[in-house]
């Protein structure tokens, strides 16, 4: 391994419960001695990709990530990533996918597709807003937001979108503790007749929740073998499009599908 390797390897080591690591504990970590240890983190810390803090001079990543990340971003935009990850979401179950971030309060589409494999399928709006309390989507969104934002949603006039949505805000409530667990949330009907539709929450690099990614199909259509292979793929998919948003996924959201 050369010595720009070496030097990369130790960023591997930072994580949400190692935000800050010490010299002795890096060099255990890596499993290399002190001196080169320093050495790598010194010349980290000259390009900005590390600093030292607090009293105990202990080294975290540095500014320089925060340009990188602005220059990703603009280079990629989010509905690029999402594109991406949602043409291999519908071409694996063979139906519409979608992504919708949280924004001022409201849940937008950016970005959809369809499967060329079905002459019947579900049709997306562009810029459409997804009801909270009545779409898979929202309720994966509910489920691993903070209470007070739980309680503002619940707490407003439910809109009826169809005779299927649920609006009794302690009914709803109930649905989230199964969300929280499996990870997928279920929305069949509530906001347009005839759509069953399954969602996964997405994150941002503090674990906050900032949307969802779906996958929705006709009622119809919706069997046992094909609720399975949804949600596998979904949960497989919102972790791979989280992380290249540059999130992380709570230290107890599920890997896998439970169910």
């Amino acid at each position: 391994m050369g010595t720009v390797s070496k030097a990369l390897s130790l960023l591997d080591f930072f994580n949400r419960a190692h935000s800050t690591i010490g010299l002795s504990e890096m060099a255990r970590l890596s499993g290399l001695n002190k001196a080169t240890v320093h050495r790598l983190l010194s010349e980290l810390q000259g390009q900005g990709f590390v600093e030292q803090a607090g009293v105990g001079r202990e080294y975290r990543l540095g500014p320089a990530f925060l340009r990188l990340a602005a220059l990703r971003e603009a280079a990629v935009p989010v509905r690029d990533l999402a594109d991406q990850v949602l043409a291999d979401l519908s071409g694996a179950t063979h139906e519409t996918a979608h992504v919708s971030l949280l924004q001022n309060g409201q849940l937008t589409t950016i970005a959809y597709c369809y499967s060329p494999h079905h002459g019947t399928r579900v049709t997306m709006e562009d810029a459409e807003i997804l009801a909270l309390h009545a779409t898979g989507s929202g309720l994966a969104v509910l489920a691993f937001s903070s209470a007070g934002f739980v309680g503002q949603v619940l707490s407003q006039p439910l809109v009826r979108h169809t005779s299927h949505t649920l609006t009794d805000p302690d009914k709803l409530r109930a649905c989230l503790a199964p969300i929280r667990k499996s990870g997928i949330a279920e929305g069949i009907g509530g906001f347009e007749d005839d759509v069953h539709s399954h969602a996964a929450p997405l994150f941002d690099a503090a674990s906050q929740v900032i949307g969802a990614i779906a996958v929705a199909a006709p009622t119809a259509r919706m069997t046992d073998p094909l609720q399975t292979l949804i949600r596998h793929e979904l949960l497989h998919h919102a972790l791979r499009l989280t992380r290249l948003l540059g999130g992380f996924p709570p230290p107890d959201f599920p890997r896998e599908d439970t169910t």
